[in-house]
C-alpha cells in the first residue's frame, strides 16, 4: 500500500486553539528519556468504569510495577479533556500522551483503518479479534505513525446493533424512513443510507436528548455504550445485526513514543497488549450484563437475525470504499477464520486479587 507521507507540524496558534477547551496544558509531554519519573496522561470519552477506561488503568499499574514507579498513567475518563475528536487532534500534535478513540474517527486520516469499519467484514467477534491480534492489526497500528500517532492496542467492543424507539429491525425494510444517528464517518453514513434509513450525524453526547425529542428515531452502537449512556431508557428495542464490529483503538502521540528508549517502547507495547485481555473480558461480561439490564427494564432484544438481506445491499458501499490498496487486506481477512482468537481472562483474575 502506498501512503502519502504526512507529519503534522502545528504552529502555536493551532495548538493553542485545540488546547483551549482542555484542562490539560501539555503537562504530560515532558521528556520521557530523562530517567526521572514520568506520568503518561490518557483520555477517554467513555465514563469511569467502562472497559476501555479500566484497561488503561491496568496498563498504568502494570507499568508502575515493572518500572518501580518510574512510568505510570493518569487517566481522564468521561470526556474531561474534551471530545473524542479534539483529544485525538491534540495527541496528533503532541499535546497529549494517549487517547482512546473509536477507529472510525481515524478513517479519514489513516486509510488502513477503513478495514475495521467496513460493514459485515467480520463474521463474529472472535473473527475480528483474530485479525486485530495478527499481522493486519499490527500493520494498521504502525501505519498511524505517518500521521503523528503510534497505535498501541485494538480494543474490540463486540458487534454493533440498531436500537430504536418503536420497533426491532428484523429486515432492512424496517429501517426505511427512520432517522438513525451515526458517527460522522463516511462509511457509516453510506452503510445506513444503503440500508434505507436516513443517516443523521450527531455528537454522541446529544443522542439521548435527540431520542427524547424525536429528532432521531434510533441509533446504532455496541451493547456497553448503549447501556452506559442509558439510551435504552428511551430506545428500548435492540436488534443484533452485527453490521459493524468497528473497534476502539488506544493511541499514543508519536512525539511521546519517540521520546522513549527502545526498552521502554517494548514495555509500553507489552503493557498495552496485556490490557487488551483485560478489556475483552470486561467487555464480554458487560455485554451479558447489558442484555439483562435491557430485559429487566422491559425492553426487547432481537437476535439470530438473518443478515443476508442486509449484506446484499452493501455492494455500493464496498465499490466506493474498498480501494486497490485495501482489497488484498480484505481478501486476507475473509480467508482467515476465527479459530484461535485470543481471550485470556486469567490476567483479569490476577488483577482483582492484587487490588
Amino acid at each position: 500500500m502506498t501512503e502519502k507521507t504526512l507529519r503534522f507540524q502545528p504552529n502555536r496558534r493551532q495548538l493553542g486553539g485545540l488546547l483551549m477547551g482542555s484542562s490539560l496544558a501539555l503537562a504530560g509531554c515532558s521528556d520521557a528519556g530523562s530517567g526521572g519519573k514520568r506520568v503518561l496522561y490518557s483520555t477517554d470519552s467513555q465514563p469511569d468504569g467502562y472497559p476501555t477506561v479500566e484497561a488503561v488503568k491496568f496498563m498504568g499499574k502494570y507499568l508502575e510495577e515493572k518500572t518501580d514507579g518510574r512510568l505510570s498513567v493518569k487517566s481522564y475518563p468521561g470526556g474531561q479533556l474534551g471530545s473524542e475528536g479534539s483529544t485525538l487532534e491534540i495527541a496528533m500534535f503532541g499535546g497529549l500522551d494517549m487517547t482512546r478513540t473509536f477507529a472510525a474517527a481515524l478513517n479519514n486520516i489513516a486509510p488502513l483503518t477503513n478495514l475495521f469499519s467496513l460493514p459485515f467484514a467480520f463474521r463474529s467477534t472472535a473473527h475480528q479479534r483474530k485479525i486485530a491480534d495478527g499481522e493486519i492489526g499490527e500493520t494498521i497500528l504502525k501505519s498511524l505513525e505517518t500521521y503523528g500517532l503510534r497505535g498501541l492496542a485494538i480494543y474490540d467492543t463486540g458487534g454493533r446493533g440498531f436500537y430504536t424507539t418503536e420497533r426491532t429491525i428484523p429486515h432492512p425494510s424496517a429501517l426505511e424512513g427512520l432517522k438513525i444517528r451515526v458517527p460522522n464517518s463516511d462509511i457509516f453514513l453510506a452503510t445506513v443510507r444503503a440500508l434505507g434509513a436516513t443517516p443523521t450525524p450527531m455528537n454522541f453526547s446529544e443522542v439521548y436528548q435527540g431520542l427524547v425529542q424525536n429528532v432521531i428515531d434510533g441509533a446504532e452502537n455496541n451493547w456497553p455504550s448503549y447501556i452506559s449512556t442509558r439510551h435504552y431508557e428511551v430506545a428500548p428495542y435492540f436488534s443484533e445485526t452485527g453490521h459493524f464490529r468497528t473497534p476502539d483503538m488506544l493511541i499514543m502521540s508519536l512525539r511521546t513514543w519517540e521520546n522513549f528508549s527502545a526498552e521502554d517502547q517494548a514495555l509500553v507495547k507489552e503493557a498495552a497488549r496485556k490490557s487488551v485481555d483485560v478489556m475483552r473480558c470486561l467487555c464480554d461480561a458487560r455485554v451479558e450484563d447489558s442484555k439483562r439490564t435491557l430485559l429487566e427494564s422491559g425492553g426487547e432484544i432481537l437476535s439470530g437475525i438473518d443478515t443476508d438481506p442486509f449484506r446484499e445491499l452493501m455492494g455500493p458501499v464496498y465499490e466506493r470504499f474498498v480501494t486497490p490498496d485495501l482489497a488484498p487486506y480484505l481478501e486476507e481477512i475473509d480467508r482467515i477464520g476465527e479459530a484461535g482468537a485470543r481471550r485470556n481472562c486469567s490476567i483479569l483474575s490476577a488483577r482483582r486479587r492484587s487490588i
